[in-house]
């Protein structure tokens, strides 16, 4: 297991993270369908993955109404892991209660959910605190100012941020260096070699300035698992009964028609394929991983191993390349028109 900076600090994280959405759902709610999993299966994949070297480890508020983070929770102290040892992350935004404040990005409720979050996962500080998204009614101004008071008051240690435009994520930052208040020092973005969409205007913001890349999803909802493809559709798998995030199927098919033969060629599986190749990408500091049992996660974790050549990456890169839109494709013709004198 490699480990990789968090953005621009000097947070050292694994290049796998372990994700949590599979822990706790129950009933017919949408996150039965993601997982079901209970504490001991909980506690299994917990220690496989720090076995493994993942020191990093990523849930949310919102995942099974807060079922997740206290099984999370739980789990490092069955385990007897050491806290100082792991990178603890939760977010805020979702839908907490029927009241019109148990929702969104107010002060008043980021500052009740960090309480809550802080006790569910039996932890007297969080790693990364991170917005899951963006709330269109709370002025940037009053969220900001609330998440640097959790940091200056030893709650929280870094902030970050899921889900957001690039003009949402520059404004933050802009406004966070103006006023001298904690930077979002990571994003958290579906990323996946089947949908490439982050390259547009994040990717290159990210670089910019130095913000790290947290990827969700990164097989597609499991349909670069390995269990899909043009002929082939499983009765069981999630997509079944969440066919989220939104895939161009087609496309996808294609690109995994070509990373078969790859993955065959190497003995390893295609999942593996479509997590090495993001972890080739300059921009990614980790990968979240997610897992319904410990085959699934041995199996992922094993990506780490996989080496792509600069022929192979050019063939998954042609297959998965996003179609041009303005103003790339004139960025692009710019692109060369001055740095010639420097030659």
């Amino acid at each position: 297991m490699k480990y990789n900076l968090l953005g621009n600090t000097g947070l050292l994280v694994s290049e796998l993270c372990l994700g949590t959405m599979t822990f706790g759902g129950s009933g017919t709610s949408m996150w039965a369908s993601i997982g079901q999993l209970d504490q001991e299966p909980v506690d299994q994949l917990l220690k496989r993955s720090v076995d493994a070297g993942i020191n990093f480890i990523d849930t949310a508020n919102v995942y099974a109404e807060g079922r997740s983070e206290e099984l999370t929770g739980q789990a490092i102290h069955n385990l007897g892991l050491k806290r100082d040892d792991l990178v603890l992350a939760t977010k805020v935004r979702g839908k907490m209660g029927e009241g019109p404040n148990q929702i969104g990005l107010s002060r008043k409720h980021i500052l009740n959910q960090a309480d809550e979050s802080l006790r569910r996962l039996k932890t007297d500080y969080i790693d990364l605190y991170q917005i899951h998204g963006f709330d269109a009614l709370t002025p940037l101004e009053e969220t900001l100012r609330a998440l640097d008071d959790l940091v200056r008051s030893g709650k929280v240690r870094y902030i970050g941020c899921s889900n957001l435009a690039a003009w949402h994520l520059m404004k933050a930052l802009a406004y966070a260096d103006h006023k001298d208040l904690a930077r979002f020092v990571s994003l958290q973005a579906y990323y996946t070699i089947a949908g490439r969409d982050l390259e547009r205007e994040l990717v290159p913001l990210l670089l910019d300035q130095k913000v790290g890349l947290m990827v969700w999803s990164p097989l597609a909802g499991g349909l670069l698992s390995g269990k899909y493809g043009r002929n082939k559709q499983p009765d069981d798998a999630r997509r079944v009964s969440f066919d989220f995030p939104p895939v161009n199927k087609e496309k996808a098919y294609d690109i995994i028609d070509v990373m078969e033969p790859i993955a065959t060629g190497k003995g390893v599986s295609a999942a593996q394929i479509a997590l090495a190749w993001l972890l080739h990408q300059p921009a990614v500091t980790t990968v979240i991983i997610g897992a319904k049992n410990p085959d699934q996660l041995d199996d992922n974790i094993k990506a780490v191993d996989v080496v792509l050549s600069a022929e192979e990456l050019q063939k998954l890169d042609e297959v998965s390349k996003l179609a041009p839109e303005y103003p790339g494709w004139m960025i692009e013709r710019q692109h060369g028109d001055r740095k010639k004198y420097l030659h």
